[in-house]
């Protein structure tokens, strides 16, 4: 037992291989960061939000028509005093990046949090047809609060409204770390930066993943396994990827685009269309199309009879 004690010159020389491998590194490691947002406090924010948009459904908190006023009160100060707090460090760490000593970020921030407590009502309305669309799109689907309190899909497009509108205003670091909260959890992958109407499904989920750039109509449906990637991308003279542009895919209202389906670039799926699973589709669909892919030629064969011992 002796030989595997971590001893006091193996433990000398383990800090100084490993602190010295932090030297000069930039966005890997965090030392002397203590502006970055903390990922913990933002995941405890969107549960908060949830308790906002879905009140009751953690049964954290009980909920009646006498306290729901005191409650929401509550959250909301709770809400607005915690991202305040970690959209100022988001701030600023993009100003250490930017070499910025003028902005006031803590102004930034509370005004920026702000913004996205008032659009907390029409994000709740969005969500009720989501809610819907799974409801009316899923025969198995017995009530709302089952959707609510279980579908994945539920939580990641809830995280996804929230996340977008911080997006959409530049906040920095946070959306991304929604956005991926809710991608470890429902194994589905919405970008922030996404365009979703109202009406939006994704039925069963898993492996689902929505470009930056994708912008989704309303009424659309999808199944697990659905991509809407990018099909190449630009680089600059020393081969670099740039950055920007629009390289995912426009999905119109009232498409439906069934399991494994492959979409990339920057084409359109026209409304109404039918996009059929296991396809890969790399140009534009016209509106009312039906795409499918040659069904696999199947084998079937009986199974060689078991020879009896001694045969």
């Amino acid at each position: 037992m002796a030989k595997d004690r971590l001893t006091n010159k193996t433990l000398d020389r383990l800090v100084d291989e490993l602190t010295e491998t932090y030297d000069g590194d930039f966005g890997i490691n965090f030392i002397d960061a203590a502006n970055l947002p903390v990922r913990g406090k933002i995941v405890e924010v969107l549960d908060l939000l949830f308790e906002l948009l879905f009140p009751g459904h953690t049964g954290n908190k009980t909920i009646t028509k006498s306290n729901v006023r005191y409650i929401v009160g509550d959250l909301l100060s709770q809400v607005h005093a915690e991202l305040s707090e970690q959209t100022r460090r988001a701030y600023q760490y993009q100003c250490r990046i930017d070499n910025c000593v003028h902005c006031d970020c803590k102004t930034m921030a509370e005004k920026v949090t702000g913004e996205l407590l008032d659009e907390l009502p029409r994000i709740r309305g969005l969500l009720k047809t989501d809610v819907r669309a799974a409801y009316d799109g899923d025969p198995a689907a017995k009530s709302y609060e089952e959707i609510v309190m279980s579908y994945p899909c539920i939580v990641a497009i809830a995280t996804y409204r929230i996340a977008h509108e911080l997006h959409i205003r530049q906040v920095p670091l946070i959306p991304r770390i929604m956005s991926e909260s809710a991608h470890m959890k429902t194994g589905i992958d919405i970008h922030p930066g996404a365009t979703i109407g109202s009406g939006f499904f994704i039925d069963h989920g898993t492996g689902v993943v929505i470009g930056e750039t994708s912008v989704i109509g309303r009424n659309v449906k999808i199944y697990q396994g659905t991509t809407l990637g990018a099909l190449s991308f630009r680089r600059d003279e020393r081969g670099r990827i740039i950055k920007g542009g629009k390289r995912h895919p426009t999905i119109e209202d009232d498409v439906t685009i069934y399991a494994e389906a492959t979409i990339l670039g920057d084409v359109t799926i026209g409304k109404g269309a039918v996009i059929g699973g296991n396809t890969w589709v790399k140009e534009s669909v016209p509106p009312g199309m039906i795409v499918s892919s040659p069904g696999p030629d199947l084998v079937y064969r009986r199974p060689k009879a078991v020879r009896k011992k001694g045969a």
